[in-house]
Protein backbone atom coordinates (compact mmCIF):
# COMPACT_ATOMS: atom_id res chain seq x y z
CA UNK A 1 0.00 0.00 0.00
CA UNK A 2 1.28 3.65 -0.51
CA UNK A 3 2.23 5.71 2.28
CA UNK A 4 1.77 8.80 0.16
CA UNK A 5 -0.70 11.26 1.42
CA UNK A 6 -3.63 12.36 -1.01
CA UNK A 7 -5.87 15.23 0.29
CA UNK A 8 -9.42 15.41 -0.45
CA UNK A 9 -10.54 19.13 -0.02
CA UNK A 10 -14.43 20.26 0.06
CA UNK A 11 -15.08 23.39 0.70
CA UNK A 12 -16.49 26.35 -1.62
CA UNK A 13 -15.68 27.17 -5.17
CA UNK A 14 -13.61 30.14 -4.11
CA UNK A 15 -11.50 28.13 -1.73
CA UNK A 16 -8.79 27.83 -4.44
CA UNK A 17 -8.16 29.57 -7.87
CA UNK A 18 -6.14 28.18 -10.78
CA UNK A 19 -2.65 29.15 -10.17
CA UNK A 20 -3.00 27.05 -6.47
CA UNK A 21 -2.39 23.49 -7.91
CA UNK A 22 0.79 22.64 -10.05
CA UNK A 23 -0.54 20.22 -13.28
CA UNK A 24 -4.14 21.05 -12.31
CA UNK A 25 -6.56 18.71 -14.21
CA UNK A 26 -10.24 18.86 -13.79
CA UNK A 27 -12.02 15.78 -14.00
CA UNK A 28 -15.67 14.44 -14.00
CA UNK A 29 -16.02 11.23 -11.89
CA UNK A 30 -19.16 8.87 -11.98
CA UNK A 31 -20.59 7.51 -8.60
CA UNK A 32 -23.38 4.73 -8.45
CA UNK A 33 -24.48 7.05 -5.74
CA UNK A 34 -25.72 10.04 -8.45
CA UNK A 35 -24.30 12.80 -9.25
CA UNK A 36 -21.85 14.83 -7.05
CA UNK A 37 -21.42 18.21 -6.77
CA UNK A 38 -19.64 19.01 -9.48
CA UNK A 39 -16.14 17.67 -11.30
CA UNK A 40 -13.17 17.83 -9.67
CA UNK A 41 -9.98 19.54 -9.57
CA UNK A 42 -6.69 17.43 -9.23
CA UNK A 43 -3.04 18.07 -8.87
CA UNK A 44 -0.07 19.48 -6.83
CA UNK A 45 0.81 21.75 -3.86
CA UNK A 46 4.55 20.82 -3.69
CA UNK A 47 4.89 17.42 -3.36
CA UNK A 48 1.59 16.33 -2.10
CA UNK A 49 -1.49 15.55 -4.25
CA UNK A 50 -4.56 18.08 -3.42
CA UNK A 51 -8.43 16.71 -4.73
CA UNK A 52 -10.75 19.68 -4.61
CA UNK A 53 -14.45 19.30 -4.48
CA UNK A 54 -16.81 22.27 -4.48
CA UNK A 55 -19.44 21.71 -1.94
CA UNK A 56 -22.28 23.19 -3.62
CA UNK A 57 -21.13 22.92 -7.18
CA UNK A 58 -20.51 26.01 -9.57
CA UNK A 59 -21.97 29.42 -8.73
CA UNK A 60 -23.23 27.94 -5.17
CA UNK A 61 -25.97 26.08 -7.07
CA UNK A 62 -27.00 23.17 -4.61
CA UNK A 63 -28.84 24.11 -0.77
CA UNK A 64 -27.19 21.69 2.26
CA UNK A 65 -29.94 19.40 1.63
CA UNK A 66 -29.29 19.03 -2.17
CA UNK A 67 -25.48 17.89 -1.71
CA UNK A 68 -25.57 14.26 -2.76
CA UNK A 69 -23.38 13.79 0.17
CA UNK A 70 -22.87 9.99 -0.66
CA UNK A 71 -21.59 10.54 -4.53
CA UNK A 72 -19.31 13.50 -3.21
CA UNK A 73 -17.49 10.94 -0.85
CA UNK A 74 -18.08 8.04 -3.27
CA UNK A 75 -15.77 10.04 -6.10
CA UNK A 76 -13.11 11.42 -3.91
CA UNK A 77 -12.59 7.55 -2.41
CA UNK A 78 -12.48 6.72 -6.30
CA UNK A 79 -10.12 9.44 -7.05
CA UNK A 80 -7.05 7.95 -4.57
CA UNK A 81 -8.23 10.28 -1.95
CA UNK A 82 -6.56 9.37 1.82
CA UNK A 83 -7.69 11.92 3.94
CA UNK A 84 -10.53 14.80 3.59
CA UNK A 85 -10.69 18.19 4.83
CA UNK A 86 -13.49 20.19 4.35
CA UNK A 87 -13.60 24.03 5.11
CA UNK A 88 -16.81 25.43 5.52
CA UNK A 89 -18.45 28.29 7.12
CA UNK A 90 -19.74 28.71 10.50
CA UNK A 91 -21.57 30.33 12.78
CA UNK A 92 -20.39 31.04 16.33
CA UNK A 93 -22.53 29.84 19.67
CA UNK A 94 -19.62 31.04 21.36
CA UNK A 95 -18.22 34.75 22.36
CA UNK A 96 -14.54 33.86 22.06
CA UNK A 97 -14.99 32.23 18.69
CA UNK A 98 -15.11 35.61 16.79
CA UNK A 99 -15.95 36.16 12.95
CA UNK A 100 -12.50 35.61 11.18
CA UNK A 101 -11.74 32.87 13.56
CA UNK A 102 -11.02 29.23 12.72
CA UNK A 103 -12.60 26.08 14.87
CA UNK A 104 -10.85 22.60 14.54
CA UNK A 105 -13.83 20.50 15.42
CA UNK A 106 -13.71 17.60 17.13
CA UNK A 107 -17.28 16.75 17.59
CA UNK A 108 -21.03 16.72 16.04
CA UNK A 109 -24.40 17.05 16.70
CA UNK A 110 -27.09 16.17 13.90
CA UNK A 111 -29.56 18.03 13.56
CA UNK A 112 -30.36 16.92 9.71
CA UNK A 113 -33.31 14.85 8.92
CA UNK A 114 -34.17 13.54 4.97
CA UNK A 115 -30.32 13.14 4.06
CA UNK A 116 -28.98 10.12 3.04
CA UNK A 117 -26.83 9.13 5.88
CA UNK A 118 -25.10 5.67 5.05
CA UNK A 119 -23.42 3.59 2.05
CA UNK A 120 -24.94 0.97 3.74
CA UNK A 121 -28.72 -0.37 3.74
CA UNK A 122 -31.01 -3.74 3.34
CA UNK A 123 -28.56 -6.02 1.70
CA UNK A 124 -25.40 -5.04 3.45
CA UNK A 125 -25.79 -3.57 6.94
CA UNK A 126 -22.62 -1.81 8.64
CA UNK A 127 -22.68 -0.28 11.53
CA UNK A 128 -19.26 2.11 12.27
CA UNK A 129 -17.84 3.63 14.99
CA UNK A 130 -18.18 7.13 15.20
CA UNK A 131 -17.80 8.46 18.92
CA UNK A 132 -15.10 10.26 17.48
CA UNK A 133 -15.88 11.74 13.68
CA UNK A 134 -12.75 13.58 13.93
CA UNK A 135 -9.34 12.11 12.93
CA UNK A 136 -7.15 14.03 15.86
CA UNK A 137 -3.84 13.80 13.75
CA UNK A 138 -5.05 15.04 10.28
CA UNK A 139 -7.66 17.99 12.75
CA UNK A 140 -3.86 18.65 14.68
CA UNK A 141 -2.28 18.86 11.24
CA UNK A 142 -5.10 21.17 9.65
CA UNK A 143 -5.15 23.22 12.82
CA UNK A 144 -1.42 23.45 12.90
CA UNK A 145 -1.80 24.88 8.92
CA UNK A 146 -4.52 27.42 9.73
CA UNK A 147 -2.19 29.02 12.11
CA UNK A 148 0.28 29.13 10.14
CA UNK A 149 -1.76 30.73 8.04
CA UNK A 150 -2.23 33.29 10.38
CA UNK A 151 -5.30 32.39 11.56
CA UNK A 152 -7.01 32.45 15.57
CA UNK A 153 -7.28 29.15 15.98
CA UNK A 154 -9.74 27.60 18.18
CA UNK A 155 -8.69 23.70 18.72
CA UNK A 156 -11.22 21.48 19.13
CA UNK A 157 -15.34 22.03 19.18
CA UNK A 158 -18.54 21.03 19.05
CA UNK A 159 -20.34 21.66 15.76
CA UNK A 160 -24.13 21.81 15.10
CA UNK A 161 -25.40 20.75 11.87
CA UNK A 162 -28.52 21.84 11.08
CA UNK A 163 -30.87 21.40 8.38
CA UNK A 164 -31.28 24.58 7.02
CA UNK A 165 -32.14 26.42 4.74
CA UNK A 166 -32.67 28.90 6.90
CA UNK A 167 -30.56 30.25 9.70
CA UNK A 168 -31.78 29.25 13.44
CA UNK A 169 -34.54 30.92 15.56
CA UNK A 170 -33.25 32.81 18.64
CA UNK A 171 -34.86 30.10 20.65
CA UNK A 172 -32.88 27.78 18.32
CA UNK A 173 -29.48 29.13 19.02
CA UNK A 174 -29.56 29.35 22.15
CA UNK A 175 -30.96 26.12 23.07
CA UNK A 176 -28.10 24.67 20.91
CA UNK A 177 -25.43 26.72 22.88
CA UNK A 178 -27.28 24.83 26.02
CA UNK A 179 -26.16 21.43 24.68
CA UNK A 180 -22.71 22.49 24.63
CA UNK A 181 -22.74 23.64 21.00
CA UNK A 182 -19.66 25.94 20.09
CA UNK A 183 -20.39 26.90 16.22
CA UNK A 184 -23.59 25.88 13.65
CA UNK A 185 -23.32 25.20 10.05
CA UNK A 186 -25.63 22.82 7.81
CA UNK A 187 -22.83 20.64 5.67
CA UNK A 188 -20.82 18.79 8.24
CA UNK A 189 -23.23 16.36 8.18
CA UNK A 190 -24.03 13.44 7.08
CA UNK A 191 -20.37 14.47 5.66
CA UNK A 192 -18.57 13.11 8.35
CA UNK A 193 -20.47 10.01 8.72
CA UNK A 194 -20.00 9.17 5.15
CA UNK A 195 -16.44 9.99 5.42
CA UNK A 196 -15.88 7.29 8.27
CA UNK A 197 -17.61 4.50 6.02
CA UNK A 198 -15.60 4.88 3.23
CA UNK A 199 -13.06 4.82 5.56
CA UNK A 200 -11.45 8.50 5.22
CA UNK A 201 -9.59 9.96 8.01
CA UNK A 202 -12.08 13.42 8.25
CA UNK A 203 -11.07 17.12 9.26
CA UNK A 204 -13.05 20.12 9.62
CA UNK A 205 -11.99 23.34 10.01
CA UNK A 206 -14.74 26.27 10.59
CA UNK A 207 -14.71 29.47 9.10
CA UNK A 208 -16.50 31.35 11.75
CA UNK A 209 -18.73 34.29 9.94
CA UNK A 210 -21.03 35.62 12.41
CA UNK A 211 -22.65 34.80 15.56
CA UNK A 212 -25.99 33.20 14.70
CA UNK A 213 -29.27 34.57 16.63
CA UNK A 214 -28.25 34.12 20.61
CA UNK A 215 -26.63 37.81 21.12
CA UNK A 216 -29.69 39.99 22.74
CA UNK A 217 -29.62 43.07 21.23
CA UNK A 218 -28.27 42.28 17.67
CA UNK A 219 -29.82 41.62 14.58
CA UNK A 220 -29.67 37.83 13.50
CA UNK A 221 -27.72 36.44 10.86
CA UNK A 222 -28.29 37.13 7.69
CA UNK A 223 -26.96 35.99 4.09
CA UNK A 224 -24.34 39.30 3.08
CA UNK A 225 -22.88 39.45 6.73
CA UNK A 226 -21.66 35.38 5.60
CA UNK A 227 -20.48 36.69 2.49
CA UNK A 228 -18.72 39.61 3.37
CA UNK A 229 -16.52 37.43 5.76
CA UNK A 230 -16.19 34.52 3.12
CA UNK A 231 -14.33 36.62 0.71
CA UNK A 232 -12.00 37.78 3.17
CA UNK A 233 -11.19 33.84 4.82
CA UNK A 234 -11.27 32.88 0.75
CA UNK A 235 -7.07 33.91 0.78
CA UNK A 236 -6.78 32.75 4.46
CA UNK A 237 -8.06 29.21 3.21
CA UNK A 238 -5.45 29.16 0.32
CA UNK A 239 -2.48 29.78 2.19
CA UNK A 240 -4.20 27.33 4.96
CA UNK A 241 -3.70 24.32 2.18
CA UNK A 242 -0.40 25.78 1.07
CA UNK A 243 0.69 25.36 5.12
CA UNK A 244 -0.89 22.27 5.25
CA UNK A 245 1.18 20.94 1.97
CA UNK A 246 4.53 22.24 4.20
CA UNK A 247 3.43 20.46 6.97
CA UNK A 248 2.55 16.84 6.56
CA UNK A 249 5.09 14.24 7.34
CA UNK A 250 6.69 12.54 3.82
CA UNK A 251 5.03 9.68 4.85
CA UNK A 252 1.54 8.74 5.95
CA UNK A 253 1.53 6.45 8.65
CA UNK A 254 -1.64 4.80 9.04
CA UNK A 255 -4.60 5.94 10.95
CA UNK A 256 -7.47 4.44 12.67
CA UNK A 257 -10.09 5.56 10.46
CA UNK A 258 -8.51 3.46 7.71
CA UNK A 259 -9.40 0.11 9.27
CA UNK A 260 -13.38 1.52 10.07
CA UNK A 261 -15.04 -1.27 8.59
CA UNK A 262 -12.79 -4.18 9.44
CA UNK A 263 -15.45 -5.68 12.07
CA UNK A 264 -18.12 -3.42 10.99
CA UNK A 265 -20.27 -5.16 8.46
CA UNK A 266 -22.59 -7.48 9.58
CA UNK A 267 -24.66 -8.74 6.80
CA UNK A 268 -23.17 -12.90 6.50
CA UNK A 269 -21.82 -12.87 2.86
CA UNK A 270 -24.49 -15.57 1.36
CA UNK A 271 -27.43 -12.48 2.60
CA UNK A 272 -25.43 -9.80 0.98
CA UNK A 273 -27.55 -8.11 -2.04
CA UNK A 274 -24.82 -8.14 -5.04
CA UNK A 275 -26.32 -5.30 -6.50
CA UNK A 276 -25.50 -2.93 -3.32
CA UNK A 277 -22.55 -4.58 -2.68
CA UNK A 278 -21.40 -3.65 -6.32
CA UNK A 279 -21.96 0.17 -5.50
CA UNK A 280 -19.66 -0.13 -2.33
CA UNK A 281 -16.99 -1.28 -4.87
CA UNK A 282 -14.29 2.29 -3.49
CA UNK A 283 -16.23 2.74 -0.20
CA UNK A 284 -16.06 -0.86 1.07
CA UNK A 285 -14.38 -2.77 -1.66
CA UNK A 286 -11.15 -3.81 0.77
CA UNK A 287 -13.13 -5.67 2.83
CA UNK A 288 -16.14 -6.94 0.70
CA UNK A 289 -14.21 -7.62 -2.56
Amino acid sequence: MSNAWHIGVIGGSGLYDADLLQDAQQITVQSPFGDPSGPVTTGFLGNVRFTFLSRHGAGHRLTPDAVNYRANIDVLKRCGVTDVLAISAVGSLREAMAPGDVVAVDQFIDRTAGRERSFFGPGCVAHVGLADPVCDRFATLAGDAAEAAGAKLHRGGTYVAIEGPQFSTRAESRMFRDWGGDIIGMTGMPEARLAREAELPYALLGMVTDYDSWRDGEAGVEAPDILAVLSANAARGMDTLRALADLLPQDRSPAPADTALEHAIITTPDKRDARLVARLDAVAGRVLG
